[in-house]
């Protein structure tokens, strides 16, 4: 370690000391201002780069969340934060944007060293989150607009209200602590929502600075509230009776238990859980622009990215070529100290993490792929977290690393004989959340979209639309964030029928 506490690993160690205004904590954000834990216990925060332990959060005790809900349904009932106009609401969202960028620097810093994301992806963090709160804001009007809609007949017509659920309970992950909040806290918020937020135990005190914005932005106490606790504590939230919607993010496997509870439970979910998804190259593509969009499409935060396409299809008669480019490629992305400017590739976010993705590089091994870079080669550093990004070659479909979710530096190569047959790959899986077509002619490429099974595709590049919805299929997931599907998902209608005549 440098005495300003940077990792003296990879490209650089002449990074700056970091802004980082939260290590140690006691506090709990409930009813609008920080208050003391009544649990006794502690999470320790380590960053994954050097393996050494920089901060704790206190473990929410059953008292701390019960009064953190309490606070949240205080504010949504009686003269509350639902009774507000629309336009109202969309102020304040302004105003939370408006605060969320004052912290950028802040909140990308403490991002880094939670759970190892490289600047260069972290700093984007602030403004993609103002942008998602503004983006809501702007859907004040579509709330405010009468939906009135006639009998067949025209003897009445029936008024159709859109109600807040209630109190939500938001459920994070450690990979982007930040934006993964926010999509579902913006359009709570403009539904007349309130919220309980509980971040992922490796990532709890990024979201503090959230917490700080909103007290700034004047949003009224109890509309927003934060708790730090383990998983055990994620499962009390889901059941608390006075929860009425659940919105996570994170693995199948706990998007299921949360789904089991909440069905129960009668109560409604947003699910976005993972993905396995594919980039159908075809023969007629530009690998020279395939290559700059390769590491954002395909392994972007060091393949700990839910909707990236970690599966290339690639057509039998250019497969050479495309492992060269795709090799290549990751070979050159520099990976290092993640408060570098200039590193593209950082550690797995935990110990766990990186153990669970050496798990399956030795599997690809194992089955017969080809490592064309990293496999199970040393790392950067023995200190930390650190797995090298790795591509393999010779990969078929029946493969553990061609069917599960890896979520760490890992790409798989896959050849296809013939369009039929790579539509067949792609759609074989357990997942649908992305997926990407690579092709000179996007109006064939476009054709071929409707062929994939998967909630969001791109055409030569793959990016989320805060406009549009983003939801998964199958076992990636429930419902849909974004645009203003993501809204309803945080109303509940109610018709009101009248006589004209």
């Amino acid at each position: 370690m440098t005495q300003a506490g940077t990792p003296t690993v990879g490209v650089s160690t002449v990074a700056p000391a970091p802004t980082l205004p939260y290590r140690h904590t006691d506090d709990l954000f409930i009813d609008g201002e920080w208050t003391r834990a009544a649990g006794a216990g502690r999470t320790v925060v380590t960053n994954p780069a050097t393996g050494q332990v920089w901060g704790s959060v206190p473990q929410a005790s059953a008292a701390d969340l019960d009064r953190a809900v309490t606070a949240a349904h205080r504010a949504f009932t009686g003269l509350g934060w639902r009774d507000l106009t629309p336009g109202a609401r969309g102020a304040h969202l302004l105003r939370f944007a408006d605060e969320i960028e004052k912290r950028s620097l802040a909140i990308s810093h403490t991002n880094t060293w939670e759970n190892g994301s490289p600047v260069a992806e972290t700093s984007r963090a602030a403004g993609n989150a103002a942008s998602i709160f503004r983006y809501y804001a702007s859907l004040a009007g579509y709330l405010e607009k009468p939906d009135i809609r006639r009998f067949p007949d025209g003897s009445a017509e029936t008024i159709v209200r859109q109600d807040p659920v209630g109190v939500c309970a938001l459920i994070a992950p450690w990979n982007y602590p930040i934006n993964l909040v926010v999509a579902k806290l913006a359009p709570a918020l403009m539904a007349g929502c309130t919220v309980v937020i509980k971040p992922a135990s490796p990532t709890p005190l990024s979201i503090r600075l959230i917490a700080d914005a909103a007290a700034a932005a004047g949003i009224p106490a109890g509309v927003v509230n934060v708790v730090t606790g383990p998983g055990a504590f994620g499962d009390a939230l889901v059941k608390h009776p006075l929860v009425a919607k659940v919105a996570f993010t994170g693995s199948t496997p706990v998007g299921r238990s949360i789904a089991s509870a909440a069905g129960a439970l009668l109560r409604p979910v947003t699910l976005e859980l993972g993905g396995k998804s594919s980039a159908l190259v075809l023969p007629d593509a530009d690998l020279d622009a395939m290559a700059r969009v390769l590491i954002r499409t395909c392994m972007r935060n060091t393949g700990q990215t839910c909707y990236i396409s970690t599966r290339i299809l690639a057509p039998a008669e250019r497969y050479a070529e495309i492992v060269e480019m795709v090799t290549s490629t990751i070979e050159a992305a520099p990976q290092g100290d993640p408060m570098d400017p200039a590193t593209v590739f950082g550690p797995a976010a935990t110990e766990s993490q990186k153990q669970t993705v050496l798990g399956y590089i030795r599997s690809g091994l194992a089955e017969g792929a080809r490592a064309t870079t990293g496999g199970l080669v040393a790392p950067i550093s023995e200190e930390g977290s650190w797995v090298t990004p790795t591509v393999f070659a010779d990969v078929t479909p029946g493969m553990r690393i061609a069917r599960e979710e890896i979520f760490g530096p890992v790409l798989g190569i896959l050849p296809y004989a013939s369009l039929d047959d790579a539509v067949r790959i792609a759609n074989d899986t357990a997942f649908g959340l992305g997926g990407t077509i690579f092709s000179a002619d996007e109006d064939r490429a476009l054709a071929l979209a409707g062929r994939l099974d998967s909630g969001s595709i791109g055409l030569n590049f793959f990016a989320t639309n805060h406009a549009a919805p983003f939801a998964g299929r199958h076992d990636s997931g429930l419902g849909m964030e974004f645009g203003p599907e993501g809204l309803h998902a945080y109303l509940k209608p109610q018709s009101v029928h009248r006589r004209i005549r």
